[in-house]
């Protein structure tokens, strides 16, 4: 897997992640305690599109590493649950980084 893969990937899930509370903690309460959905309407399609780009950005880093298609599933669906793209995010990175010290060195 590359770094610029790796990179991409860290900044898709923290991003998605970010907006995902911001909808799930801000946005909905406005909408239904408030009785304000504009912050819905901005959010929710912000963060609709940032998934795509999240989905897209775990596939790409899945062909690169040779994930099985369970572990790519999981860390797709973690940009749905608050907090969960950073768990998977921090996941991915350590196991990146032990794949790495484990890599055989070419001569």
């Amino acid at each position: 897997m590359s770094n610029g893969a790796l990179t991409r990937f860290r900044v898709m899930a923290w991003v998605t992640g970010v907006m995902l509370l911001i909808l799930v903690f801000v946005a909905m309460p406005m909408k239904y305690i408030g009785d304000d959905d504009s912050l819905v309407r901005i959010v929710g399609v912000a963060h609709g599109w940032l998934y795509i780009a999240y989905v897209i950005t775990v596939l790409t880093l899945a062909y690169q590493a040779h994930w099985r298609p369970l572990r790519t599933l999981l860390v797709m669906l973690a940009g749905t649950v608050p907090f969960a793209s950073f768990v998977a995010e921090r996941k991915v990175v350590a196991l990146a980084r032990s794949e790495r010290q484990n890599a055989p060195v070419d001569a």
